[in-house]
């Protein structure tokens, strides 16, 4: 039996790579487990880790790694803590493979413990770029240097990994894992969604709003988040608003959403289970903020995005995707952009680049076929890798 790792520190990457953990647990052939660390096990973050237990996983081990900051030190140091308390564990389970998503500091980790234990890995969501200036950007290109393998999104991940000095045979493109939910679900109805949160009012009509602080704009991110809310309260507009991540300056963020917790336009929420968050999405009329669902999943939906600020800039986007300044004034023409007949009567044709709905079954089926422990020695030079 293969043993396979997997790890997850936050709602975001769990639920994008949900489609792919279920189908590797489903498995007979395979013992697959789940490291369940940071976010997921805080009450101020909504203590997510109950929905891993709910879908049925195998949680390997849970590691309080969260320190009750929101400075770069506190990341760092909750990295350390990270490091410190699952090599043992890892170690001892001896995975064949280990697999870990996206750009946060948990996969640097994640591929350093892989390396050093003689243990294959799988860097999901490699070769993507933000130009946004934030560490998140050289933690990924890092973690995928340290890598065995890579899935990737688009051609475009692929061509930027190679001339990172990857070796193309590295690197499987398997399209965005997380669209496979968006195909597959049928959404309650917006009847049952306003049960679910006791809505007694009008709100038949709403929109999704997740945004998040950035390095380069923690100063004043509070002032962006506060420029979202204003011009969708004044134009009366219905939001579903998620609290922040455990990113730097994420209480800025929740000082905020505590002076607009009355309001009659807002529901805010910390975690929802994921049928009632995607119903949520897919009657959205659209996605405002900076997270990356708005670049990857919306196209799916055919609904617009509109990302404020400098996160997610430089990634490749269909045209449902506006790119909005910070200020009152340029938020405002972009939701009234997005809401035009104009705009909306291009998006009807919209086909999302980020894949169809198969990727889960593309990457489940690369696992099973194989040999990553060939791969594991990189002894490639990047001056002999030819380009593609």
């Amino acid at each position: 039996m293969k043993r396979i790792l997997a790890f997850s520190s936050i709602r975001s990457d769990y639920d994008l790579m949900s489609p792919l953990y279920t189908l590797l647990h489903e498995d007979k052939e395979i013992d697959f487990k789940i490291i369940v660390s940071g976010a997921h096990l805080s009450k101020s973050f909504g203590y997510s880790v109950e929905q891993i237990r709910k879908d049925g996983f195998d949680i390997l081990i849970e590691i309080e790694t969260l320190l009750n900051s929101d400075t770069g030190l506190s990341r760092a140091k909750s990295a350390s803590l990270l490091f410190q308390n699952s090599l043992e564990t890892i170690s001892k389970f001896s995975p064949d493979l280990i697999i870990y998503a996206g750009d946060r500091e948990d996969v640097l980790i994640y591929s350093m413990i892989g390396g050093y234990l003689h243990i294959p890995t799988v860097h999901v969501f490699a070769g993507d770029h933000v130009e946004d200036g934030y560490i998140d950007n050289p933690i990924r290109h890092a973690t995928s240097k340290l890598s065995t393998a890579h899935f990737v999104t688009l051609q475009e991940h692929k061509k930027r990994l190679v001339r990172m000095g990857e070796d193309p045979k590295r690197v499987f493109i398997t399209g965005n894992i997380s669209l496979d939910k968006f195909v597959q679900f049928k959404p309650l109805k917006k009847e049952e969604i306003k049960n679910i949160f006791n809505i007694k009012s009008n709100f038949d009509d709403f929109v999704l709003l997740i945004f998040h602080p950035v390095t380069e704009e923690i100063e004043n991110v509070d002032v962006y988040f506060e420029n979202i809310l204003r011009n969708l309260e004044e134009r009366n507009i219905n939001t579903f608003v998620s609290y922040p991540n455990v990113d730097e300056g994420n209480q800025k963020l929740v000082k905020v959403i505590e002076q607009y917790k009355e309001n009659k336009n807002f529901i805010f929420y910390k975690n929802l289970d994921r049928d009632i968050f995607m119903s949520i999405y897919k009657h959205s009329q659209f996605i405002i903020g900076n997270s990356s669902s708005g670049i990857c999943e919306a196209a799916s939906l055919k609904i617009p995005a509109i990302n404020v600020g400098l996160r997610q800039t430089g990634r490749y986007t269909e045209k449902n995707v506006l790119f909005s300044g910070t200020s009152y004034e340029e938020i405002g023409e972009n939701i009234d952009k997005s809401t035009s007949d104009d705009f909306l009567s291009n998006l009807k044709n919209l086909e999302n680049p980020y894949g169809n709905g198969d990727s889960a079954i593309k990457a489940y089926e690369i696992i099973k076929s194989i040999d990553f422990k060939s791969m594991i020695a990189k002894i490639e030079d990047p001056l002999k890798v030819e380009l593609i």
